[in-house]
């Protein structure tokens, strides 16, 4: 009988854990980069590097970039959704990476991590 109600709290616990752990899509309260939409156009302008290989073979191209804000407002599980070069890829990774701290996202009252998508526009001027 012990072990019956203890399997239960596990249970509990474990359902806990995984509501904890869940990936929102959609919440009452998107994360916000702090500074809003200007500010991290603004990062992006500033921390992008085009890579100079990248620019000697006049490759451009849009990768798409999924990451998680979680509940702290970090942003981690980077991946590339869809790639354009690897070597644009790596600079879009590198910079998502380094990103500071968001405003998390909200869902019912409480900050949760959220799936936000970005895409990063590499394109050479035509000088």
């Amino acid at each position: 009988r012990d072990a019956q109600e203890s399997r239960g709290l596990g249970d509990v616990y474990k359902r806990q854990v995984k509501k904890a752990d869940k990936i929102y899509d959609k919440v009452d309260q998107m994360p916000e980069f702090k500074g809003g939409m200007d500010a991290l156009m603004k990062y992006m302008g500033d921390n992008v590097t085009y890579p100079e290989k990248a620019k000697e073979e006049k490759i451009e191209g849009k990768v798409f970039v999924s990451f998680v804000v979680n509940e702290k407002g970090k942003v981690t599980q980077a991946k590339i959704v869809k790639g354009a070069n690897e070597l644009l890829d790596k600079e879009a990774l590198r910079v998502i990476n380094k990103m500071p701290d968001w405003t998390p996202g909200k869902h019912e009252g409480k900050n949760v991590n959220v799936k936000m998508h970005l895409p990063i526009n590499f394109k050479l001027d035509d000088k």
